[in-house]
């Protein structure tokens, strides 16, 4: 049966609003069937089995996760300097914030990944690639800072998007956002 890449998409974009919304154990092929409106059985139609499911719903939280080159070449027009690495994370946090549901379902995959093995391999080798390519892309584009300061501020920007989306109001009663961006990557910088 040949897939049609367009309903693929669509039913992986749905299971991760059902991720969001109900959880690791709410992810059913039926969920994703009606979240999308597709004819019941289309879902697994597309993905043999769960681990198949996971992993291709992982790659596609890593698809609209990443910003778009125009906005990063756009971004890369200003001076190299903190100021422009201070807009780079507080681009972070406007993506986090415009899609909610694909960093929830990015929680609930890093819980699933605790209890099964080849989902844990997968998403470990997918995360520690991404933060490679942040610490390439700082190094390339000759932004401030090393390799540890961009492990500080992903770790750092992992935790507040964390507290963000799961105790929104503990967060904004914690810190005020603007200024620990700010803080943030001049300490991280140094």
């Amino acid at each position: 049966m040949v897939k049609n890449e367009a309903r693929r998409t669509a039913l992986l974009n749905a299971a991760i609003d059902v991720l969001a919304e109900e959880g690791a154990r709410g992810l059913t092929y039926r969920a994703i069937d009606a979240k999308a409106g597709t004819p019941p059985g289309t879902a697994s139609n597309y993905f043999a089995n769960r681990d198949e499911l996971m992993s291709a719903v992982m790659t596609q939280v890593h698809v609209r996760l990443m910003p778009s080159d125009e906005s990063v070449e756009e971004s890369l027009r200003a001076p190299r300097d903190q100021a422009l690495s201070v807009k780079f994370m507080h681009d972070i946090v406007k993506r986090a914030d415009a899609d909610k549901a694909c960093y929830l379902a990015m929680m609930e995959l890093r819980l699933e990944a605790t209890r099964r093995p080849d989902l844990q391999a997968a998403l470990t080798k997918t995360i520690a690639e991404g933060i490679e390519f942040n610490v390439e892309f700082n190094e390339q584009s000759k932004l401030p800072g090393d390799r540890m300061t961009v492990m500080l501020m992903y770790f750092a920007m992992t935790g507040l998007i964390y507290e963000r989306l799961t105790l929104p109001g503990a967060a904004a009663a914690a810190v005020d956002l603007d200024e620990f961006v700010e803080v943030l990557v001049d300490r991280a910088i140094g």
